[in-house]
């Protein structure tokens, strides 16, 4: 009889540990999540996994931890003695990064180098290989100097927190080539859900839409309108990570959808979704403009579509639809 698998998930709190964790749970996975601590609660997102630790059927396991405590996170790792790791722990808002370089470099760059340290110490000493997983960003492409961007296209970071991706991006492929780590990397392009952070710009706008047609908001306040990502779901992204552990040898695959559209066209989708006008109530604020853009992403996820068989399954319009119906629906329960 095989062992159970267990999975060690740091950033389990944040949309896309969420996503990931109900994945697992569903495959069989023994769970365990690293959660940071604080005087009040983060764990909305996974509530509906969680169960007493007293529990016969808990579904997951949460434990303490921090990117920049090397030393606690090497115990957790020999604690949980995971037969797969996925890094999704970061300051991970771009704009915030701006403000807060240091800390970004702190957690997002060096907390990584800590983790990957912590997993080849405990694989010297188990002899157990510990497959890793590390969330690269798009955001890392920057300035891009080719589209679409692949996984050959050079880096060009335009923010602390894509020059920290970079640094964790690199350290992964290090790790991989100089001690025969089985490490990959995905680099995500955006996905968004209705789980996805309030202070996100897709998050923003598609509360803002419903708070305005339920008469509880007047205007939104965005920064560049102009600026072109490649959007898909969140949901379906977890599912390459996992991919990507189960391949036999690891390799670093770009996943993103092959579609970009504008904050504007996400604007205007979401607006009409409540039978809004955008043009009626979105204003610009140029404190929210970055002091480096990235004006242009769109990801080529031809390599994860042969090599892994994934695949989007959602398309734009419904992902703008869903994250506009939800957030409506939450502000009509709360009237």
């Amino acid at each position: 009889m095989n062992e159970q698998k267990r999975a060690l998930i740091t950033g389990i709190t944040g949309q896309d540990g969420s996503y990931l964790a109900e994945f697992l749970v569903a495959k069989g996975y023994d769970v365990h999540g690293m959660i940071r601590r604080s005087s009040t609660f983060g764990t909305q997102r996974i509530e509906h996994l969680y169960r007493d630790v007293h529990s016969s059927d808990r579904l997951l396991s949460l434990h303490y931890g921090d990117m920049a405590d090397g030393t606690a996170l090497s115990r957790l790792v020999r604690q949980v003695k995971p037969h797969e790791v996925y890094n999704l722990a970061a300051q991970s808002h771009v704009r915030v990064s701006f403000d807060q370089p240091i800390y970004t470099a702190d957690v997002t760059a060096m907390g990584t180098s800590r983790l990957l340290e912590a997993i080849r110490d405990t694989q010297e000493e188990t002899g157990q290989q510990i497959r890793f997983y590390q969330a690269s960003s798009s955001e890392m492409f920057g300035k891009v100097a080719e589209t679409p961007q692949t996984e050959m296209t050079p880096f060009r970071p335009r923010s602390p927190y894509a020059v920290a991706k970079v640094y964790a991006h690199w350290a992964t492929v290090n790790c991989r080539e100089a001690y025969g780590l089985h490490a990959s990397c995905g680099i995500l392009f955006n996905h968004e859900s209705p789980r996805r952070g309030e202070t996100f710009v897709t998050r923003k706008i598609t509360k803002a839409a419903a708070r305005i047609k339920a008469g509880l908001q007047n205007k939104l306040y965005l920064g560049n309108l102009e600026a072109k990502r490649d959007w898909g779901f969140a949901g379906d992204y977890v599912e390459a990570m996992w991919m990507m552990l189960q391949q036999d040898q690891p390799d670093d695959y770009v996943i993103a959808t092959g579609e970009t559209r504008s904050v504007r066209e996400f604007c205007e989708r979401a607006f009409r979704v409540v039978g809004l006008d955008y043009t009626d109530h979105v204003e610009i604020d140029e404190r929210y403009n970055r002091p480096a853009e990235v004006d242009l992403l769109l990801g080529d996820a031809s390599k994860a579509r042969e090599a892994l068989g994934w695949k989007p399954r959602h398309r734009f319009a419904d992902l703008v639809a869903m994250m506009a119906q939800a957030d409506y629906e939450k502000v009509v329960l709360l009237q």
